[in-house]
């Protein structure tokens, strides 16, 4: 049988002279079983396990490890457990200096940001249903004023909807539950009702190209809502003869509606265009077209007229007739382009896989930067994100950037990609 290496043995005395130190363990040794009637003996006496005294000869020490290098412990019989194990010799050898385990474990999360967040990057994603019903689900943990954000995130949901009727009741149980008047319903134009339209500005830069394109959908979108629209074209180098389509077309149907739309530097691009357009040569028809319709609206009259002629020699089609603007109309045309520009740019409807390009311009110029989100519905998750790294390098230059107005849901997802860091983000209470 084996001996168990932790039998108690007889107490032995110690030298005061001497001090004790560890000694490695012994083999095991194998004692034949005792004659029945006899005590148990071992050959030789089992020394003390846990120290030996200088009276005992030391066991022969192993060479030393170099220096250099730590010691690497060798891995126990099978079957057997060390006795003791190096915590730092384990980790030195399990982990490295690698960035990936340096883990920031965050304990305290607040509940109701993480609800924030996620019913942003549910909207941002497009699953309305889905956003509007964790809001419903997790107003009920949140009482009076404690919820007030989800509050209004359910309110501009309920807005993009047009859901009035869901509205006007939560509008209620939110007015006994915070002990606030609840928001107004905005009209699909995106102003409130009663509220005075003023005028807004939109830039049109660079070279337009195609039909989808994002200047003309979102200066689509900005020629339908209520309230006067100032055109800057003065850095506008050309288009393309589908976005001069599209462009003339809106510009026409805005004017025959009765829409203030003023065109600040419409003459430098009319002459661009008219140098690329020859009398006799059947090509570039909608630029033939955009052209004339900004005459119409520089009001020479005479001009118009030697270039409609121009059209219909080129075409054989008749050419556009001349359109007297309402004397009001002329006069807010001119206080519009009079008015001192301010640096605003302007974006509305649905923002998605957007690079904002356009932005630079606006950027470089060095001035502090105003990007109004007040026609925004919604902005996905990558076009956040590119708008991240297009004002990051701007913003660690020093450059003040501003975005204004976006709606709730939408100023959430900025917070979750990290915008708020880059600019300051202007947001309406109600």
């Amino acid at each position: 049988m084996v001996f168990s290496f932790f039998k108690k043995q007889p107490e032995k005395v110690v030298p005061k002279a001497t001090v004790a130190r560890p000694r490695a363990p012994l083999p095991e040794m194998k004692v034949p079983p005792p004659q029945a009637g006899e005590p148990q003996k071992l050959e030789k006496p089992l020394p003390d396990l846990e120290f030996s005294v200088e009276a005992c000869p030391p066991a022969k020490a192993a060479p030393p490890a170099p220096a250099a290098r730590p010691p690497v412990a060798s891995a126990p019989p099978p079957g057997r457990v060390p006795l003791a194990m190096s915590a730092e010799d384990d980790f030195d050898g399990e982990f490295t200096a690698s960035s990936v385990m340096a883990i920031d474990v965050v304990h305290d999360i607040d509940p109701l940001q993480a609800d924030v967040e996620q019913v942003a990057v549910l909207f941002a994603n497009g699953q309305d249903d889905a956003a509007r019903a964790l809001l419903l689900s997790v107003l009920q943990t949140y009482s009076g004023s404690e919820g007030i954000r989800l509050w209004r995130m359910l309110f501009d949901l309920l807005q993009i909807q047009g859901d009035r009727s869901a509205f006007d009741r939560y509008g209620m149980e939110f007015a006994r539950s915070c002990e606030m008047s609840p928001p107004a319903w905005r009209d699909a134009s995106g102003i409130s009702a009663g509220t005075a339209s003023t005028a807004k500005g939109f830039t049109l830069q660079g070279v337009l190209a195609g039909d989808d394109s994002d200047a003309l959908r979102q200066l689509d979108e900005s020629l339908q809502q209520v309230g006067d629209l100032l055109v800057d074209c003065s850095r506008l180098v050309g288009c393309d003869d589908i976005a001069a389509g599209r462009l003339a077309d809106a510009l026409i149907a805005a004017r025959r509606a009765g829409k203030v739309v003023s065109l600040q530097g419409a003459d430098i691009f009319a002459r661009r265009l008219e140098e690329r357009l020859k009398t006799g040569e059947a090509v570039h028809e909608s630029a033939w077209r955009l052209l004339l319709e900004l005459l119409q609206r520089l009001g020479t009259q005479v001009h118009f007229e030697e270039k409609a002629v121009d059209y219909a020699i080129t075409f054989e089609l008749s050419p556009p007739s001349w359109e007297t603007l309402p004397k009001d109309v002329v006069a807010k045309q001119t206080a519009l382009a009079a008015a001192p520009k301010d640096e605003v740019y302007y974006l509305a409807g649905d923002l998605k896989g957007l690079r904002f390009e356009e932005l630079l311009p606006l950027l470089e110029a060095g001035a502090p930067a105003i990007i109004d989100f007040s026609a925004v519905r919604r902005v996905d998750f990558y076009s956040a994100g590119q708008l991240v790294n297009r004002l990051a390098p701007f913003k660690a230059a020093g450059q003040d950037i501003v975005i204004r107005s976006p709606n709730h849901l939408v100023a959430e997802l900025m917070a979750v990609v990290g915008l708020n860091k880059q600019a300051r983000i202007i947001v309406p209470k109600s």
